[in-house]
């Protein structure tokens, strides 16, 4: 069986994501799950504005929204997601920049947990 790599959730990530319609948390969670083991979705792309692609996001019409999980594969500890919201605007396609400030905070989270697994000699495979 290939290596899995814990999937971490910041902030209310988890909740929000668990309030979603089925399909989407579905979709998410299958994105989530290849994330995990190494691959990546037909459905996932990389965010704008963080380079390359080591921030990435999931997105997914259901019912007439739009809904997106944003997450990062920087870390070897494991994939951390760091936003999961509906979009609510109807003009343009591009993140909101409210939302982008905070997914830049979420991501020094991450990287702070991250650093402190470090720190405490836990490598990516211990993470279990």
């Amino acid at each position: 069986m290939k290596w899995e790599k814990r999937c971490y959730f910041v902030g209310p990530t988890k909740k929000v994501l668990s309030a979603m319609p089925a399909e989407v948390k579905n979709v998410v969670g299958n994105s989530l799950y290849l994330a995990q083991i190494g691959k990546e979705a037909e459905n996932v792309k990389a965010l704008k504005g963080f380079g390359g692609r080591g921030v990435l996001e999931v997105v997914e019409d259901f019912d007439g929204s739009t809904y997106r999980a944003v997450y990062t594969v920087r870390y070897s500890t494991g994939v951390y997601v760091l936003h999961v919201f509906q979009k609510k605007s109807k003009s343009g396609i591009a993140t909101p920049k409210h939302e982008i400030e905070l997914i830049k905070s979420r991501l020094m989270v991450a990287e702070a947990h991250y650093r402190n697994l470090l720190q405490q000699g836990v490598r990516h495979d211990e993470t279990h």
